[in-house]
């Protein structure tokens, strides 16, 4: 059970910020703002939405894409961060789970998840 002062400022808080609807399956674009020292920039990381979870304000998604060498990399990103400039999907997945933490273990072909036609 939520306090409702803590739920009423969060709601104040997510109200400024554009999240397009997604889910588990779906691939994604990041754009992220990295900060070296005085300089900012803007950095896309692309990969599967891997797992959603949280409320609120703090709600997070786990990303996972192909790196150098074919080497699996994960990195969990709060929705609501000010790092996170914007949110762009690119592709809808056809699952049939909440959690996709078994594509760890497939590697190439069999790491492959259907695009959900309409």
């Amino acid at each position: 059970m939520r306090n409702k002062y803590i739920e009423n400022f969060e709601n104040t808080q997510l109200e400024g910020k554009n999240i397009p609807d997604f889910r588990a399956g779906d691939t994604v674009r990041l754009a992220v703002e990295i900060k070296e020292g005085e300089k900012k920039r803007v950095q896309d990381y692309e990969g599967v939405c891997i797992s959603m979870r949280g409320q609120g304000t703090g709600k997070t998604i786990t990303v996972r894409k192909i790196g150098a060498n074919a080497i699996g990399v994960e990195r969990t990103f709060p929705l609501f961060s000010d790092s996170l400039v914007e949110i762009k999907v690119l592709r809808r997945g056809r699952v049939r789970r909440a959690k996709l933490f078994y594509l760890r273990d497939l590697a190439g072909k069999k790491a492959r998840i259907k695009e959900l036609r309409k």
